[in-house]
């Protein structure tokens, strides 16, 4: 990639650009593993490609040239639970980062866990990746975010679109920009506040809360009421009057079960 054509970004990250990587959580975590020395806090991997993309539970995603593609290296000195909490960090960013980036007249909403829609349609996601020992402060978490700016996967679970297709072309290297201020914005105020300012607001940037939805775990599916997201940023799912606390699941609105049947 053309060093002289780089993002500016602020001074707290490090960035490594690449134009073709198997995936950037696969090039970070090779990074991350070389310790602090050499791959400190805010080591930010950015590619065109991806040949080997990857979303939760290790789905593929599909990572054509034009779209975007990073993963962030962070070193919080917080024990391995509170981990998760920077996908709400991270939504939260994402969210402002459509919101600066995008001309007005786009609803963007986030959607438990880790997913990101524009005008009902999901249009990207993110991926936390953590190691720790027992006991100790996490040694490294990663962070990777995928945007559909100009293509998107067909045939999904859930609807998909990107941007272009929306009617809004965003370079890759303005998202990047955009991303990187905001994610510093809302890590900060991670750091001196605490969880529950960003627990506050992500809810209200959400999507579904006091709506039935459904949610699909990996060896059943509940529908119930989306009540709240608990201190832990898990899902607080009522079903028939009982609250039940979800750390991991698929949800789905009413609109996009009845576009899949």
């Amino acid at each position: 990639m053309d060093t002289g054509k780089l993002p500016r970004l602020p001074a707290v990250y490090s960035l490594i650009a690449k134009e073709t990587v198997t995936s950037t959580m696969d090039e970070a975590r090779a990074l991350a593993e070389l310790g602090e020395e050499q791959t400190p806090d805010g080591t930010l991997i950015w590619a065109k490609e991806q040949t080997a993309g990857h979303g939760r539970r290790g789905n593929p995603w599909d990572s054509p040239r034009g779209n975007f593609y990073a993963s962030l290296i962070v070193r919080p000195d917080v024990p391995a639970r509170q981990a998760a909490e920077l996908g709400f960090v991270t939504g939260c960013a994402v969210f402002d980062t459509i919101g600066e980036v995008c001309e007005p007249g786009f609803e963007c909403r986030l959607k438990w866990p880790n997913d990101i829609l524009v005008n009902d349609c999901k249009i990207g996601g993110l991926l936390l990746e953590a190691k720790a020992e027992a006991g100790k402060p996490v040694d490294y978490v990663i962070i990777g975010l995928g945007i559909n700016l100009k293509s998107h996967p067909k045939d999904t679970p859930y609807p998909a679109s990107n941007f272009a297709a929306e009617g809004q072309i965003i370079p890759d290297d303005m998202f990047l920009e955009a991303f990187a201020r905001h994610f510093m914005e809302w890590a900060s105020r991670w750091v001196d506040d605490g969880f529950a300012p960003i627990r506050d607001n992500w809810k209200w940037r959400a999507k579904g809360i006091g709506k039935d939805i459904t949610v699909r775990l990996g060896d059943k599916t509940l529908e119930g009421v989306f009540e709240d997201i608990g201190d832990d940023g898990s899902l607080v799912l009522s079903v028939d009057g009982n609250a039940q606390h979800i750390q991991a699941g698929d949800v789905f609105f009413p609109a996009a079960m009845a576009a899949e049947d």
